[in-house]
């Protein structure tokens, strides 16, 4: 076989993002960014390579930087080398990230692609001329800004707010790819397992859907009455929350806030248990206060598989996986979720920043969902495409 033809990981995923390459097709042509500067902090993997490449085939000129723990170097390589300036690697450091975000906007772009807020809450910190605004791509950045808004001032379109971001990835794509991540870290079974799933908004609809589509017990768990209750009748067990943390062979978290699961609960944690996080930061598990709780005798570290085990004075392991990282995004081989639903998210958000850099919109669409126009065309373009 020859050099030429060994295909790797990058080559397949923007192969497979056909959207994304039809649209990288139109914004060589239309150059919808030409002349702008574009920041971005998202998680560096191959898929995000298909959408920094498609915005650079829109004459965009990138500075990028990655999320906690998610960089991936082969992407960074292939990313510096098509010409992607790139700041700062892989880190677990939230400190050393900073320092990357605060490169990163020091560059003063025209335009900023975040995830989870960090770019945006910097720029509300330090304004600056310049700024057309941009895309946040998560609820949890989402929450983030909202406070923000009277200092932001600019438009910035909220990609998971989008319907089809909801459905295609959120609850289909995490649910699939945090149900993968388990087996991947574990290699255990499912069957007959009791799953505590925290959060029922679309990523715990998806992840509770295939936990018991794969045979386990799923208890639900949720702030919102409302939302309990819509477990509730779509058959999942919802018991309160101490009795859901007692029972659990398996914890899962995808929330989108903080202190989740802390150290107050150590004392109910089933001997055995696995604790994982799907949310984008990773403090909705409380891993550095469990890991330094005087109860914790020693902590067993399976290094190849990212799997640490918290042993008590009383006996019980507490398995954490991916030190409480984003679990499809951490750990060994992180594929994160699948191809289509993230063709479809990044299609959205190359949409998204089109519009914005246009400068049709005002102040008014700070942290506002897609234009509905942008979810139909985007739909539209998908459905022609694969049925």
């Amino acid at each position: 076989m020859s050099e030429a033809d060994i295909m790797t990981r990058i080559d397949w995923v923007r192969q497979s993002c056909r959207l994304l390459a039809g649209i990288a097709d139109e914004f060589a042509r239309t150059k919808p960014f030409a002349g702008l500067s574009m920041a971005t902090g998202i998680h560096l993997e191959p898929k995000t390579a298909a959408l920094l490449m498609t915005l650079k085939a829109g004459g965009a000129e990138i500075v990028a930087t990655g999320n906690l723990n998610s960089t991936q170097p082969a992407t960074v390589d292939y990313l510096r080398g098509q010409g992607i300036e790139v700041i700062g690697a892989q880190t677990r450091d939230a400190e050393e990230h900073g320092a990357f975000l605060d490169s990163v906007m020091s560059r003063k772009p025209a335009l900023i692609l975040d995830n989870g807020g960090d770019l945006f809450a910097r720029y509300a910190q330090s304004p600056y001329a310049g700024l057309i605004g941009g895309t946040e791509e998560t609820t949890s950045g989402r929450m983030r800004l909202e406070p923000m808004r009277q200092n932001i001032a600019l438009p910035v379109l909220v990609i998971n707010d989008s319907p089809i971001k909801q459905f295609a990835e959120n609850r289909h794509a995490v649910g699939q790819s945090l149900f993968e991540s388990y087996l991947r870290f574990t290699n255990r079974s499912t069957n007959g397992k009791r799953v505590t799933v925290f959060g029922y908004g679309a990523c715990g609809r998806g992840t509770a859907a295939c936990f018991r589509n794969a045979f386990s017990a799923v208890s639900v768990v949720d702030i919102d009455p409302v939302t309990t209750l819509e477990a509730h009748l779509d058959g999942f067990n919802t018991p309160q929350r101490a009795d859901a943390i007692r029972s659990a062979d398996v914890i899962i978290t995808v929330t989108g806030h903080p202190a989740i699961v802390t150290v107050a609960d150590m004392p109910l944690l089933k001997d055995g248990v696995i604790l994982m996080n799907g949310g984008h930061f990773p403090q909705e598990i409380a891993v550095e206060a469990m890991r330094a709780h005087p109860s914790v005798t020693r902590v067993e570290r399976y290094a190849e598989e990212a799997i640490e085990t918290f042993v008590l004075d009383d006996g019980r392991r507490l398995h954490v996986l991916g030190a409480g990282h984003m679990a499809n995004l951490a750990g060994p081989r992180p594929l994160g979720n699948t191809v289509e639903s993230m063709d479809l998210g990044f299609a959205l958000q190359a949409r998204c920043l089109e519009r914005v850099a246009s400068r049709v919109l005002d102040k008014s669409a700070c942290v506002v969902p897609v234009p509905k126009d942008i979810d139909a065309a985007v739909a539209a373009a998908y459905l022609d495409l694969h049925r």
